[in-house]
């Protein structure tokens, strides 16, 4: 009996000085990986950091499939147990960081826990075409010019949007950007902003609307950002445009004639631009055109989807940034007569002339 005692305790002593070195063996490779560099898609000896975007809101499982996603290669589950067992997994901060070769998840942790994110910025102008953005991204300080020698066609259907025209589709706003980043990867976000920004705007649309489609939405609304001089009046703007959609008016917006003559627009618009007919020129052609002919911002995206009740089918400029609205063709000359003497305003005045079509 004491024979068989004295065996069972060196069998559970044995047993637990398996369990202490399989718990040592454990933590020793704990701490080798914590401590060893992250491997990284740049490739060994790449001088290239990655780039991982954090949204506001990421829980610290989804922190750990951007870093997988953004190209750390080990597995999500375990970046996200160790976020865990830190007890920092809920101090990460939202943004942009840079993770460079050599970065190990302990590292790795600090960085996100302290929000060392190393950011610059490019800002996209409301009213913009997407030339003058590719111009804004081409200066951007520290960004990767990757679509400098792709055509708009090319840029969108690397973006996935293959067929889809790229003006218009890009949402304007001031974006943050690690250092070396894409220029794409800015693209792509300014897309999907305008993607939210569009879906969230005709969801709340006037169950009256002419409009067909949130496409149709975006090419109004681009063409009221480009006409509203004083965001006072861009509500009423969208009014006059919606009344003559709905009454088969032409729209006659110069703004539109002056994208479809592109570079050929010297800054002069004159009566033989408004009557030489191209697929812009809503002078001569009914309905909306074919895309955008700007970024609209959230205003003008509202403006086009929630127009102000008005009775109004003619606006001019006044000069001042204001537009003075007519009900009339009558009242409308009077004050074409008034406010413009005859000279039509630049690009972004409103000079609707009814010539009769």
């Amino acid at each position: 009996m004491l024979r068989s005692t004295l065996l069972a305790h060196r069998v559970v002593r044995r047993f637990f000085i398996f369990l202490l070195l399989l718990a040592l063996a454990a933590a020793g490779a704990a701490y080798w990986w914590l401590n060893a560099p992250l491997p990284l898609a740049t490739g060994p000896g790449s001088a290239q950091p990655l780039e991982l975007e954090i949204e506001p809101g990421t829980t610290p499982r989804g922190v750990a499939a951007a870093a997988v996603k953004a190209g750390v290669r080990t597995d999500a589950r375990l970046l996200y147990y160790w976020f865990r067992l830190s007890g920092k997994d809920r101090q990460i901060k939202a943004g942009n960081y840079e993770i460079p070769a050599g970065t190990s998840p302990y590292q790795l942790l600090q960085k996100l826990a302290r929000g060392e994110s190393s950011l610059r910025a490019v800002t996209v102008v409301e009213g913009w075409t997407f030339r003058q953005m590719r111009a804004a991204l081409a200066k951007a300080e520290a960004l990767r010019p990757d679509t400098a020698s792709m055509s708009p066609e090319d840029i969108m259907r690397e973006l996935g949007r293959e067929g889809v025209a790229a003006e218009g589709r890009f949402f304007p706003d001031t974006y943050a950007y690690a250092k070396g980043s894409s220029d794409l990867a800015v693209l792509k976000r300014a897309l999907h902003a305008m993607d939210r920004r569009l879906e969230a705007a005709w969801s709340q649309r006037e169950s009256d609307t002419p409009l067909k489609s949130a496409d149709e939405a975006l090419i109004l609304a681009s063409i009221v950002e480009k006409e509203t001089g004083s965001a006072a009046d861009r509500a009423e703007i969208a009014g006059v445009f919606t009344n003559r959609l709905r009454t088969g008016m032409l729209l006659q917006t110069d703004p539109t004639v002056i994208y479809g003559m592109g570079e050929k627009f010297d800054g002069n618009l004159r009566r033989r631009d408004l009557q030489t007919d191209t697929p812009f020129n809503t002078y001569t052609r009914g309905g909306l055109p074919p895309t955008p002919i700007s970024m609209p911002g959230k205003a003008a995206l509202l403006a086009a989807v929630q127009p102000a009740r008005t009775r109004s089918l003619y606006f001019v400029a006044r000069g001042d940034g204001s537009s003075h609205f007519s009900e009339s063709l009558q009242e409308h000359n009077r004050a074409v007569n008034r406010y413009q003497r005859g000279q039509r305003p630049p690009e972004g005045g409103a000079d609707l002339v009814d010539n009769g079509k």
